[in-house]
């Protein structure tokens, strides 16, 4: 008499994924880990076990990513350390002109007019007079020299100077117990920070690059650096700025990319 495997008949059947699924949720994904721990090894069987559920069933598969996201921001919240400075570096390793980052080509960067520009401000702030160049420029100026990270994996070594942002915001009487800070760019390209993350002494409102004015097509004549934060966090051309308790969705975390992307 053959032999029956008593094991055989209680194998699981499996349902084919629809690969879309990953094509639609890779940046979800990739995200979930900010230091690529899993190195792009993703696959329909990894994120089944990540979902722990139907993963032809989207509407599922996108709560599960989203709700391991959310997560992600909050550990990476609890982790951060609002003291520890970032590296800093020399001069001679300074890369001129920055690289070029948006989410549109160079050539399409409007030019903001210096002559007329105004950051206006919003939200919890004390004194919400708009500040002219002129203004910001009689502002005492901090430089760090620290490493810009792109989420797309390059990097370079920028110089930057300005003013402090917290020294900034207290001068403006802005609440710093509030949550969010939010930045708007002159290009409608809009990002957020957390409050900690705004008061690191290493965060400032650029407005020189290598001693320099910031020029076009790379921010002029104002964008927010700081050296805790993945550079899409760091918006250029800004035109405004709100302190505000009510969580501001920025335009990579509408296409899927972690909100808090720190460092």
């Amino acid at each position: 008499m053959a032999f029956r495997n008593p094991f055989a008949a209680r194998r699981p059947s499996v349902t084919t994924p629809d690969k879309s699924l990953l094509v639609e949720n890779r940046k979800l994904v990739e995200t979930i880990d900010r230091r690529k721990v899993l190195r792009g090894t993703f696959s329909l069987g990894a994120l089944s076990l990540l979902a722990g559920c139907d993963i032809s069933d989207r509407g599922a598969v996108q709560s599960v990513l989203k709700t391991v996201s959310d997560f992600n921001d909050g550990v990476q919240a609890a982790l951060f350390n609002p003291n520890k400075l970032a590296p800093t570096f020399s001069p001679d390793l300074v890369v001129k002109p920055p690289r070029f980052n948006a989410y549109y080509e160079i050539d399409e960067v409007k030019p903001v007019d210096v002559s007329t520009w105004k950051l206006e401000l919003s939200g919890l702030i004390k004194d919400k007079r708009p500040w002219t160049l002129d203004q910001i420029y009689a502002l005492p100026e901090q430089e760090e020299i620290i490493r810009h990270i792109c989420v797309e994996g390059w990097d370079y070594i920028g110089q930057w100077s300005g003013p402090n942002l917290k020294d900034f915001l207290t001068r403006i009487g802005a609440d710093l117990s509030a949550k969010y800070i939010a930045f708007y760019g002159n290009d409608d390209y809009m990002e957020s920070i957390d409050m900690a993350s705004a008061l690191h002494p290493q965060t400032i409102l650029a407005t020189k690059y290598a001693g320099e004015p910031i020029t076009d097509p790379f921010g002029a004549p104002l964008r927010l650096r700081t050296a805790v934060k993945l550079g899409f966090k760091n918006p250029k051309w800004i035109r405004a700025i709100e302190v505000t308790n009510t969580y501001p969705l920025g335009f990579w975390e509408k296409q899927g990319f972690n909100w808090f992307a720190g460092l």
